[in-house]
């Protein structure tokens, strides 16, 4: 039953995400905003909706290391499994604003992150707080910053024609399917995870987090399809930034996020910071601002090693 909870959760997460993305990403287009701006801040919002909720949904049950077990274990398959899938399919040409500010954004948010819970194994009211001004004040620099980045990108083609009152029904429903696929995905994992006698940690850092990267996954996918890896790369980066400040900011103001599995902040956040410094050598080596089929293997590797380690 644990099995078949958790699989209907993750289907329900799946088909929410894909409905709230379409909905946004429709809604943001039609406003005629710029594809690149789309893909690092609405693309990855509407992909992050799985971690949000599951998040925010385990805090409030009394699961805060399902929560943040959630966002470390899914950053570290964003960029270890959905890149390292993404790049093996087609080499992914790296630009120079992504060693410039892209990858030093990412950095600084994932060590601001890493502190802030190493310091007491919580976080305070102050620091989520903190979190989301920084996101704000990121999100300002990133839009006013992309207008210079978008004056040779093609624009997207998508259906203006689609009605308001659509797009607004894809995003309401794609809510509601979000909220009950966490309840039901949040239920299950700690069900099985007292069977198998297994922290809730190791189920939020594998499980749950491969379910909420999926929309990741399959949205890079169809980008690299379409040919449009800005897209693709920018939402990957995007997206961890926003689970990082985003995510755990609001479900720190909602609730209280005390640690209590200390694995979570010794071992896995150091393997989640490790491979954000390991991106960078990455882009010049072994080939020279592209990600290919060698990096993509890398990538796969140390992800693999990652999970190996839990078990």
């Amino acid at each position: 039953m644990e099995y078949l909870a958790i699989v209907l959760g993750l289907i329900l997460l799946i088909k929410g995400g894909d409905w709230v993305l379409e909905g946004a990403v429709l809604f943001s287009l039609r406003l005629n905003i710029p594809k690149i701006i789309v893909g690092m801040t609405v693309v990855s919002f509407a992909t992050s909706a799985p971690e949000l909720i599951v998040s925010i949904n385990a805090a409030l049950n009394g699961y805060p290391d399902l929560a943040v077990g959630n966002i470390v274990g899914s950053n570290i398959a964003n960029l270890a499994l959905v890149l390292g899938i993404v790049v093996f399919i087609t080499p992914i040409k790296i630009e120079k604003v992504f060693y410039k500010y892209d990858w030093p954004a990412m950095i600084l948010v994932t060590l601001l992150f890493y502190f802030s819970l190493k310091s007491d194994y919580s976080l305070s009211l102050f620091e989520s707080v903190l979190f989301i001004i920084v996101l704000i004040a990121y999100l300002i620099f990133l839009i006013f910053y992309q207008k210079s980045r978008v004056n040779d990108q093609e624009e997207l083609n998508v259906d203006k024609s689609m009605k308001y009152l659509k797009i607004l029904s894809l995003i309401i429903f794609g809510g509601f399917f979000l909220w009950l696929g966490s309840e039901v995905l949040i239920k299950g994992s700690i069900s099985l995870a007292t069977k198998l006698g297994i922290s809730e940690r190791i189920i939020g850092v594998t499980i749950v987090a491969f379910g909420t990267s999926i929309p990741e996954l399959s949205t890079s996918i169809v980008a690299i399809i379409n040919k449009e890896q800005n897209i693709s790369l920018g939402n990957l980066i995007g997206s961890n930034i926003f689970d990082m400040l985003g995510v755990i900011g609001i479900t720190g103001i909602l609730s209280p996020i005390v640690i209590s599995d200390i694995g979570l902040i010794d071992s896995d956040l150091i393997w989640m910071l490790s491979l954000a410094f390991l991106i960078l050598p990455l882009v010049f080596f072994p080939n020279k601002m592209k990600f290919g089929k060698i990096e993509g293997v890398i990538l796969l590797l140390f992800y693999a090693f990652f999970i190996n380690k839990l078990i």
